[in-house]
């Protein structure tokens, strides 16, 4: 069996059908998708449709993102504290707009599928799969604020800074990064430090090449790092924003 790894789709299912043509996938491919399926392009709900059916074909591990998250919220009506203004901006507003002429069948569908999202994925080589990161020093298994599984950002930030020549064994080196094997990760897209690849730092795989904005879709081997990526999202939705 492969295992592959999507980044952050944000609505751009063309881009996903494009990365799983490229790739070749097949019913023995496990695929593992680190979240955030919604927000930003215009086909949210075809995302989650598509989602649901693939993995009655193939092995699949479903993550939760943070915009899965909000849509949950907004699908249930759990908006008490819901700033539904800032997810507009960041995302939701063409995400509610697609949902405007879907049945209430499948909003259900797509309720019972957010609900069904892991919050992290281990494999039996050690390797963590997880949107954003973990906070607690000893492991995603001992984190008391579960929501930080998908909106952390201070795990990457740690990769990222490191001294590259710092020892593992010394007393300074950051635990959570030696706790796994490999951590996969999403919810930071690299084009934030000018990549367009995924970024590996550490023990830490940065896969969202920034989709929701005017970067690809990328598809990675976990065990060989070899990668494919979709068009550029904009060139697939030209006559839209995304989250830019």
């Amino acid at each position: 069996m492969r295992n592959f790894v999507v980044g952050d789709i944000h609505g751009g299912l063309k881009a996903l059908l494009q990365i799983l043509e490229k790739l070749g996938v097949n019913a023995n491919d496990r695929l593992i998708f680190l979240g955030d399926f919604v927000d930003g392009w215009s086909e949210s709900p075809a995302v989650l449709d598509f989602l649901i059916e693939i993995q009655k074909r193939q092995p699949c591990v479903f993550i939760r993102g943070n915009h899965d998250a909000l849509l949950l919220d907004w699908l249930t009506g759990n908006t008490e504290n819901f700033d539904e203004q800032m997810w507009f901006i960041h995302g939701g507003a063409a995400t509610v707009k697609s949902y405007e002429n879907i049945d209430e069948s499948t909003k259900n569908k797509h309720v019972e599928f957010l609900k069904s999202l892991q919050d992290y994925y281990i494999d039996g080589e050690n390797r963590l799969f997880i949107h954003a990161g973990f906070t607690n020093v000893k492991g995603v298994e001992f984190e008391y604020f579960k929501p930080l599984y998908y909106w952390d950002r201070t795990l990457w930030e740690t990769a990222l800074a490191l001294d590259t020549t710092l020892s593992k064994e010394a007393i300074t080196y950051p635990n959570r990064l030696k706790i796994y094997a490999e951590i996969f990760i999403g919810h930071t897209p690299v084009t934030k430090i000018n990549e367009s690849v995924p970024v590996n730092r550490a023990s830490v795989w940065n896969i969202d090449t920034g989709a929701a904005f005017k970067g690809k879709l990328t598809i990675m081997n976990v065990d060989t790092k070899e990668f494919w990526q979709s068009d550029p999202l904009p060139d697939l939705y030209p006559a839209e924003k995304g989250r830019n």
